[in-house]
């Protein structure tokens, strides 16, 4: 009772008078303070997601950057900050550009998540020859449907039906690492032939691209974007997240040195936890080059 009490008295009087308090000290409002004392990247954006000036945003997701400019003018003119204050323009410009590119970027994967692979696609066939020719350049494909799509990791002898879950997100993704980091994937993928610790690389692959679809639906990706990009994130800062995510778990796989891929699931959830717990820390940037 004690502490409802102190909490509706708090809530109801005491925040108001404090604030006012410390705005007659500083002459800075709580907006300002709080940019004042976080740093550059997560921890300041954080600090003012739940702010309620971000509800000049209103639920609008696809903020354009000229509108985010103009919804800074606007907070300013509220909290009556002088204009002239730059500093604190253009750390807000940042944050918000931050929260309304996330929720763009989401959009934008989820959008991509929602394309079946189609066969009768001539981009959709020529990613996945792509594919196939950066991961075996040495090695032609006989035919569109043909067991040796077996040897990238695929469960049978069209990759098509492997797309199912993530859709055209998955092939992309592959693509993406095998494209980027091309020596890397070929290692990964010779490694995942491993007589007695192997896994299907184009399935796990497609597995880690619902990992990380996940992480970012669900918030957990805020502090790591937020490090590592001074505006809007982008879906190529998506497909590198991917590609930590694969390089990693190759290792992880490794050094675990599971019985059989009967227990990928135990493991796999394993992994999932260990990024989790590395997300939760407010400096965190997760990328292949570190």
């Amino acid at each position: 009772m004690l502490v409802y009490f102190w909490g509706f008295l708090y809530s109801n009087y005491v925040r108001f008078w404090l604030k006012w308090i410390l705005r007659l000290l500083t002459r800075k409002c709580e907006l300002q303070r709080v940019f004042d004392g976080s740093k550059a990247g997560a921890q300041r954006t954080l600090s003012i997601g739940n702010h309620r000036i971000i509800e000049w945003l209103g639920n609008a997701v696809h903020v354009e950057e000229a509108e985010v400019e103009k919804c800074v003018r606007d907070v300013m003119k509220e909290k009556k900050i002088e204009q002239k204050d730059t500093g604190f323009k253009t750390n807000l410009h940042i944050s918000l550009l931050q929260i309304s590119g996330y929720k763009k970027l989401y959009l934008n994967v989820e959008s991509l998540r929602k394309v079946p692979y189609d066969s009768d696609n001539e981009e959709h066939e020529e990613q996945l020859i792509e594919l196939w020719n950066l991961l075996m350049p040495h090695e032609n494909l006989k035919a569109r449907i043909t067991k040796q799509w077996c040897d990238i990791g695929f469960q049978g002898d069209d990759p098509k039906t492997d797309f199912r879950g993530m859709g055209l997100l998955g092939l992309v993704n592959l693509v993406y690492f095998s494209k980027h980091y091309t020596n890397e994937a070929r290692q990964i993928l010779s490694r995942s032939n491993h007589p007695k610790l192997g896994y299907s690389y184009a399935i796990v692959g497609i597995n880690l691209t619902e990992m990380a679809y996940s992480l970012l639906k669900n918030g957990a990706l805020k502090s790591h974007l937020y490090n590592m990009v001074s505006g809007s994130p982008q879906m190529d800062h998506f497909h590198q997240f991917y590609c930590y995510l694969v390089y990693e778990f190759d290792k992880f796989w490794f050094e675990e040195e599971p019985e059989s891929i009967m227990h990928f699931n135990q493991y796999r959830e394993k992994f999932h936890e260990k990024i989790k717990g590395l997300l939760l820390h407010c400096d965190v940037i997760l990328t292949l080059q570190n």
